[in-house]
């Protein structure tokens, strides 16, 4: 792991159980995460890409009845994941390092879910990661993507007590840099955000539903 990616994980192994309460009304997550675990067969094999707690996605897939796995770099997190979502498997793993196959590899999946993930990745990072995402999903799989609309490369802004770096689109180049990773966005909702403990403005996240062709 990049000298950056570990200060992103150690930001949030500080942050732990915070996270949730500063973050309480989640509405476009828990509608995109009920959209995918009732789009899926029952008993599919999903990944929960920057699982965090495991709140709320891991744990409404694992309640619908689906064989979660998640994935995030924060130890702290997982271990208030594994508590959260006693049903699922959890693991340390990077985005930059998942892959199917081989020694390493986690396997194929019916279904990605990966909530703000890719925020934490500088922007020439993203288009490769979403490439392996795809790789992961099995022919005709769905995923659940969302980032938060801005303008930014790697930049670093104060977060819950800590500094963080992140990135992100405007909503055009966001969808065609998804498209050009192999997905089709068979839908989008949007949502206005703002933290409980925070007085920034509303940030605008965007939720693309999206299927490997």
């Amino acid at each position: 792991m990049s000298e950056d990616r570990r200060g992103q994980a150690e930001a949030f192994d500080a942050i732990g159980r915070h996270y949730d309460d500063a973050f309480p009304h989640k509405e476009g997550q828990l509608a995109a995460g009920r959209h995918l675990a009732d789009a899926l067969a029952p008993g599919s094999r999903v990944l929960d890409v920057g699982c965090g707690t495991g709140l709320p996605t891991a744990l409404q897939l694992a309640e619908k009845g689906h064989t979660v796995l998640g994935t995030d770099i924060s130890a702290g997190m997982l271990e208030l994941a594994e508590k959260n979502v006693p049903t699922a498997e959890f693991r340390l793993i990077d985005i930059a390092d998942l892959t199917a196959d081989g020694p390493a590899g986690i396997g194929r999946f019916d279904g990605i879910a990966c909530f703000f993930a890719l925020l934490m990745l500088p922007r020439p990072e993203i288009p490769g990661a979403l490439r392996r995402l795809h790789g992961l999903l099995r022919p005709g799989g769905l995923m659940e993507l969302s980032m938060v609309e801005a303008d930014l490369d790697d930049a670093a802004i104060p977060f819950l007590g800590h500094t963080i770096r992140v990135s992100g689109y405007l909503r055009d180049e966001l969808r065609q840099v998804v498209r050009d990773a192999g997905f089709e966005i068979t839908g989008e909702d949007a949502y206005s955000y703002a933290p409980a403990s925070s007085d920034v403005p509303p940030e605008h996240q965007i939720f693309l539903h999206c299927r490997r062709g």
